[in-house]
């Protein structure tokens, strides 16, 4: 009697945990779904249809109450009035459903706080008059941050701005997941265009190495990816991102003007110093192959020396006459 007791109680008790053990994963997968809100389109109908009986309604309305005001009998003549009074309500309140939702536009539906879907096809719609419809703009938005101040990968203060072209896709997640949706994707821009701006050097001083100004559309590219994956919660897609402004801190403007200036001239220098070398040696080679004259190395070293002279020369040359010979 005992054992049987203790089994039943133990499987009574096992079962109670079981069953509370499933209400809490369904709760918790129902608090998952109500959290995790996604668009769906609303139920709704074409408004002309309801607009006409609405209007019937009224009118029915109205004739009632006309003929109970011409009613002989009093009962009639009160009941055919509070019968027309009671279809004019009835149909107003009907007609309070109606929607006009423009191209570019949305209405998220609720009912008692509940989401009830969205409203994207545009004209005349009629939904439950009981339910309230947030108007919400879908076109496409821009967004342009102020200037902004911050360090380069290589510390450098450097100020810079970029524009985001943006837009509504998911209307329910805009409305219930964020406060403020708008200023949302305003504050997520602004900490990705920084994010972006530390990760990366003003100019490249390595060859292959990526810049925030030698390669911008490579950067704003990684930007979009960026600030896509950080409003993703709001609903909201990245059409575009650009930068608008950038540019070396006032404070150091000046040092890395000359520091510019200066690696354009050596590259200048460079290229000139190869293409002298090329012309040198093309110009060798054909005195050699044509057997025009034949020079010892002290003199190729001589004529080497010269052309190289005129050549990477930043003056023109001075033409001299050597009459005498090489070696007086």
């Amino acid at each position: 009697m005992t054992n049987e007791t203790g089994t039943t109680t133990t499987s009574t008790t096992t079962s109670t945990t079981a069953s509370t053990t499933g209400t809490a994963i369904e709760t918790g997968t129902g608090i998952a779904a109500t959290a995790d809100i996604r668009e769906f389109p609303a139920r709704s109908v074409g408004g002309g249809l309801a607009l006409l009986l609405g209007l019937a309604g009224v009118l029915g309305g109205a004739g009632l109450i006309a003929i109970g005001a011409v009613a002989g009998a009093a009962a009639a003549k009160g009941s055919l009035i509070a019968a027309g009074v009671a279809l004019i309500i009835a149909s107003v309140v009907a007609m309070s459903g109606l929607n006009t939702v423009a191209p570019g536009e949305a209405r998220v539906v609720q009912l008692f706080g509940r989401y009830r879907g969205t409203i994207r096809i545009d004209g005349l719609r009629w939904v439950n008059p009981l339910t309230s419809r947030l108007p919400l703009s879908t076109r496409v938005r821009n967004h342009e941050t102020p200037v902004m101040k911050v360090n380069d990968a290589y510390g450098n203060p450097i100020e810079l701005a970029a524009v985001v072209v943006w837009r509504v896709e998911d209307t329910a997640r805009a409305v219930f997941e964020v406060e403020d949706f708008t200023e949302f994707v305003e504050t997520q821009t602004e900490a990705a265009v920084r994010h972006i701006a530390i990760e990366y050097p003003y100019d490249a001083h390595e060859d292959g190495g990526l810049s925030l100004r030698g390669n911008a559309e490579e950067i704003t590219e990684k930007l979009a990816v960026e600030l896509s994956t950080r409003v993703e919660a709001a609903g909201v897609q990245i059409i575009e991102s650009r930068f608008t402004h950038l540019a070396y801190a006032p404070e150091i403007a000046s040092a890395m003007l000359q520091r510019q200036q200066a690696g354009a001239v050596v590259a200048a220098r460079k290229q000139i110093v190869e293409g002298a070398v090329g012309m040198v040696e093309l110009a060798l080679n054909r005195l050699a192959e044509q057997d025009i004259v034949d020079l010892d190395p002290e003199r190729k070293a001589a004529m080497v020396s010269n052309l190289m002279v005129v050549l990477c020369g930043d003056r023109a040359a001075q033409p001299v006459i050597n009459t005498g010979t090489l070696y007086q």
